[in-house]
């Protein structure tokens, strides 16, 4: 059961039990993705970054506020930007990931040269703006906005971003057991991104779940054999509060809708290959289930079902 203790301006906290908290992001203000607090007993984890400098930094300082210890561990979950360009809020920390994460957030999130990186970033905003005024899909559109002031206020902090990499590296598991508690780092494989890390509370039966979990998101999707696979492992662990990586704190609903949301992608872009449907034609002509007809996403629905189809033409 969660309950409500402060609001800042990047993000909401919430108490899930004696000394673990969820910080659920506020939509364009600079966090993007949800992160987790955890009182091991002598000192402090934190689950993911958010997305910019100013929001790891008061993700960093209302975490020691409220429990008067030191961070001591930085869980980096994927490389994606939105959960690791707050990495230099906690530079003095133990920053954790699988080999794979660490790979990718060195090359996929270099940063060059300022003067260019920014340049770019201005067309990509001003590419963002167009497609928000060309747009009449309501939900797109306001997908299209939350992008952009996210992507701001990653321009804002440009000049103050460095990308800073993870220390320590772990394969497939991982346990931190501290005085009070012990956590558990699971890489199951890639499903979202090449490499997804989730953690497990075993004896509070909470996961954060980085982006393999999120509400309502039509989220990208790297293997979606994998990602489904994935999924049902966790679905067999003895977790009942879910953190996303986007959305609200939930239960077990959110991971089966997830798992359900998969298999019609998988199923349909197969029967379509089956059929010899061409991509366009198929993409075009499905009708979408009510049910995922209000999920967020900047390229909805389509995106995903161009990508999975993909996947099986490989």
């Amino acid at each position: 059961m969660k309950e409500f203790i402060k609001e800042t301006e990047f993000f909401i906290l919430y108490s899930l039990c004696d000394g673990v908290y969820a910080a659920i992001s506020k939509p364009g203000q600079g966090a993007w993705s949800n992160a987790g607090i955890v009182d091991l007993g002598e000192a402090l984890l934190i689950f993911d970054s958010f997305t910019t400098p100013s929001a790891g930094d008061e993700l960093r300082r209302q975490a020691e506020d409220i429990t008067g210890k030191k961070v001591k561990y930085l869980i980096n979950s994927h490389y994606h930007g939105d959960h690791v360009f707050g990495n230099q809020a906690f530079i003095d920390s133990t920053i954790i990931s699988t080999p794979l994460t660490k790979q990718w957030i060195k090359e996929k999130n270099k940063i060059g040269d300022l003067a260019k990186e920014r340049v770019e970033m201005e067309v990509y905003l001003k590419s963002l703006k167009n497609q928000i005024e060309a747009n009449q899909d309501r939900i797109v559109r306001a997908s299209l906005e939350n992008q952009f002031n996210e992507m701001t206020k990653v321009l804002n902090d440009l000049p103050n971003m460095k990308i800073v990499l993870p220390q320590v590296l772990f394969e497939e598991k991982l346990i931190i057991e501290g005085t009070k508690r012990k956590v558990e780092l699971h890489c199951l494989g890639g499903g979202h991104t090449s490499s997804d890390t989730f953690m497990y509370l075993p004896f509070e039966k909470i996961g954060f779940m980085g982006d393999l979990v999120t509400e309502n998101l039509h989220l990208p999707i790297y293997n979606p054999e994998e990602f489904r696979f994935i999924l049902g492992k966790v679905k067999k662990m003895d977790i009942e509060t879910f953190i996303p990586g986007h959305g609200n704190v939930g239960s077990q609903v959110m991971l089966l809708e997830l798992v359900d949301y998969l298999s019609f992608l998988i199923d349909k872009s197969q029967e379509a290959l089956k059929n010899k449907v061409p991509l366009e034609i198929f993409v075009s002509n499905l009708e979408v289930p009510t049910k995922y007809r209000e999920w967020k996403g900047v390229k909805g629905i389509k995106g995903n079902l161009s990508t999975v189809y993909t996947f099986y033409t490989r």
